[in-house]
């Protein structure tokens, strides 16, 4: 396994709720990566970690193949896929969403 993958099954796995995004929570830079901060503050987490894939570009190819999905972003709860903002979008309108946080201990 190569160095960035090994990186990035130990940052799903350590961290109860992980974005690979393009940019920061703070600083989003697309706007599908901003959504997807926007439903989980939404959502009450608190205990997110995020990664910006533009800063590597190992890991933003490597985060693709990890998960077998084509884009960015994409959320992982407890060391699962969820999937990208569409997704995400789709969970949160049903109220999954914050059950899966809740459930992960990520909210406050």
């Amino acid at each position: 396994m190569s160095d960035v993958q090994t990186f990035i099954r130990e940052t799903v796995t350590s961290n109860p709720v992980v974005l690979f995004m393009k940019g920061t929570a703070q600083f989003p830079q697309c706007g599908f990566s901003g959504k997807a901060i926007q439903i989980l503050k939404g959502c009450g987490v608190t205990k997110l970690v995020t990664v910006n894939v533009l800063e590597d570009e190992d890991v933003r190819q490597g985060i693709k193949d990890f998960s077998k999905w084509p884009t960015v972003p994409q959320l992982y709860v407890a060391g699962e896929f969820v999937g990208g903002s569409d997704i995400m979008t789709e969970m949160d309108q049903s109220g999954e969403l914050k059950k899966l946080l809740t459930d992960a201990d990520a909210t406050s």
